[in-house]
């Protein structure tokens, strides 16, 4: 009987949380619906901004999406080298009294609160930047970019250092008996034997780099102009959703029902990378 009841009961956590995604799914196809009675889905790519909230709108959400994927592109080129790496390191090249020391030095990074990186970003990465880059605007996409990429650095150091330590002693050993330096070893045995769990924690910092909304609202402004440039203000989708939400706009206007449009878009983007994710990591997985 207590075994069974701990199946029940591991099977119930199991669908709430597919319960909470079919509902979270619905309420914003539900509601997005109501947008699309009244304006097109075509409207969607026409012009060259996002300004739901003017007498005349413009609902070019391709705006929000080249913000959101460039500012995510940004992040990605930061925090992935950099964690690897550190994985690498931690996992492979440092001593166990000095590894028990900077690992949790490393996820103390994870604690710090978003809005904390936001105005990290605005009143020191953008200075430094700018003694570099003297055509940079105070709201930028790459100073917020950096930010956010410093930002899930723990995730995928931690995360890879993980997958790279959970391949069995005997393949990195045998490998070492074969007359391997220690950098053929990982390069060649380790990163393609658990390059499932790498890629998985660069997806999951990814998705967490598009989600992104405290740090891009404070440090990429908010330019609903299409825009391809780093060095200039840009909007996101979640920076809209944010500022929207907190604004004066009627819960039952169109205006307010642009946030749930924002959003099925950024959950179909989170959607589609997930499912190439796991095409990849099932292709590349790797059988010990």
């Amino acid at each position: 009987m207590k075994e069974k009841f701990i199946e029940s009961l591991l099977k119930l956590f199991a669908f709430i949380s597919i319960f909470i995604t079919i509902v979270i799914v619905f309420l914003l196809l539900f509601e997005a619906k109501d947008f699309f009675k009244e304006v097109s889905f075509f409207e969607l790519f026409k012009g060259n901004s996002w300004n739901p909230l003017l007498s005349t709108p413009t609902y070019n959400i391709m705006t929000l999406i080249i913000g959101t994927i460039m500012i995510a592109v940004i992040s990605c080129l930061i925090a992935i080298p950099i964690g690897l790496l550190i994985s690498i390191y931690l996992s492979e090249y440092v001593s166990k009294k000095v590894r028990a020391f900077l690992k949790p030095v490393l996820e103390a990074l994870a604690f710090i609160p978003s809005v904390v990186y936001g105005f990290f970003a605005l009143t020191f990465i953008t200075p430094i930047l700018k003694l570099f880059i003297h055509n940079l605007e105070i709201y930028n996409a790459l100073s917020a970019g950096i930010a956010i990429g410093i930002m899930i650095i723990p995730m995928i150091a931690s995360l890879s250092e993980d997958a790279l330590r959970s391949v069995p002693g005997s393949i990195k050993r045998g490998a070492y008996a074969l007359g391997s330096t220690k950098y053929e070893v990982t390069t060649k045995v380790l990163i393609p034997a658990a390059k499932s769990g790498i890629i998985s924690s660069f997806i999951l910092a990814i998705s967490r780099a598009i989600g992104e909304t405290m740090i891009v609202a404070i440090a990429s402004g908010s330019n609903p102009l299409f825009n391809v440039n780093p060095l200039k203000s840009v909007q996101t989708l979640t920076t809209y959703m944010a500022n929207v939400s907190m604004g004066d706009v009627s819960f039952d206007s169109i205006e307010y029902k642009t946030i749930f449009v924002c959003g099925a878009v950024l959950f179909l983007i989170t959607l589609i990378l997930n499912i190439i994710a796991r095409r990849i990591i099932n292709k590349n997985k790797y059988k010990f």
